[in-house]
């Protein structure tokens, strides 16, 4: 679902809701339904709270979608690898 929208289009007049937290990341989920961590050491005196706009949190989602595309490529790559 989030593969085909733009950053803006999910977090305009949007929430994320905290998830849980494991190995130094906060994990957050958007109304859409997607979950991306936010490292503790960016936290610095923040308040983080457990349900915030959205749009606060778009560095933190633009860098998760980032690593899942590249992730994706790396995956997409290995298999042609193994297609040789």
């Amino acid at each position: 679902m989030y593969k085909n929208m733009k950053l803006t289009e999910m977090v305009k007049d949007k929430k994320v809701t905290f998830e849980f937290y494991r190995k130094k990341e906060l994990w957050y989920i958007t109304d859409d339904g997607f979950s991306f961590p936010v490292p503790i050491e960016d936290a610095g005196d923040a308040k983080f709270l457990s349900s915030d706009k959205a749009t606060l949190f778009m560095r933190y989602i633009r860098k998760h979608l980032a690593y899942i595309k590249e992730e994706e490529n790396d995956t997409n790559n290995t298999k042609e690898d193994n297609n040789i």
